[in-house]
């Protein structure tokens, strides 16, 4: 009897998951075997349920980001394969998630079968990313739109890339610490960071920027 490949699937959003469930589901030898809405949903699940690859999305409940959870899964499951399913740029993260630990990348507004082109390449050994970003990563001369190169991405740590994102979808200060778990003296510190490393001279200026970025990205 055929062993199915196990998938254990990891989103804030239910739609997103039963979605990826009835996508999976219609390909013989895949199976899902659970489900979480974050990181400690997640790592009890992964323990219980002992998956062959984790699809996870960059932005979860509770304060943690998938790429935490990815470097977590990395040093406690060194054989799990991971593919991020993220709204977000892969521009912006498809190398920080490689970086973390992920396998894959693929953007939610991609097909399904872009999906289940990343999951078979993952689960042969490989690595799935669009051929844009692979040719850029070749190439070595990536650029973002408003002319900040390749460099961007690495200057900010993988917090402060989180700050900057929920700035430029709108959110406030007190609502970017309820999101992501922390005190609103951290998250002006990462504010103040942000700025300095990207020379901005006040926080107008920072909301200019993250806005830019996100409608750029979009």
């Amino acid at each position: 009897m055929k062993i199915n490949t196990k998938i254990f699937l990891v989103d804030d959003h239910s739609l997103v998951r039963d979605g990826l469930k009835l996508l999976i589901h219609k390909y013989p030898g895949f199976e899902v075997c659970g489900e979480a809405e974050d990181s400690s949903q997640a790592l009890e699940g992964i323990h219980q349920n002992n998956p062959d690859l984790v699809i996870v999305d960059l932005f979860l409940k509770k304060g943690f980001s998938g790429l935490e959870l990815i470097k977590d899964l990395r040093v406690q499951f060194p054989s799990l394969r991971l593919i991020v399913v993220s709204m977000y740029e892969e521009s912006l993260y498809g190398v920080r998630a490689l970086k973390a630990g992920a396998h894959g990348y693929v953007m939610k507004k991609e097909s399904s079968q872009k999906i289940m082109d990343a999951i078979h390449r993952v689960m042969q050994g490989g690595v799935y990313i669009s051929d844009s970003l692979a040719g850029s990563l070749v190439s070595g001369v990536q650029r973002s739109p408003q002319g900040i190169n390749d460099s961007f991405t690495e200057i900010l740590s993988d917090r402060e890339m989180e700050v900057f994102q929920y700035l430029g979808h709108g959110k406030t200060t007190i609502q970017i610490s309820e999101t992501m778990g922390l005190s609103q003296k951290t998250v002006h510190s990462y504010c103040s960071r942000i700025k300095e490393k990207l020379n901005l001279s006040n926080y107008n200026e920072l909301l200019r920027e993250s806005v830019k970025c996100v409608e750029i990205n979009k």
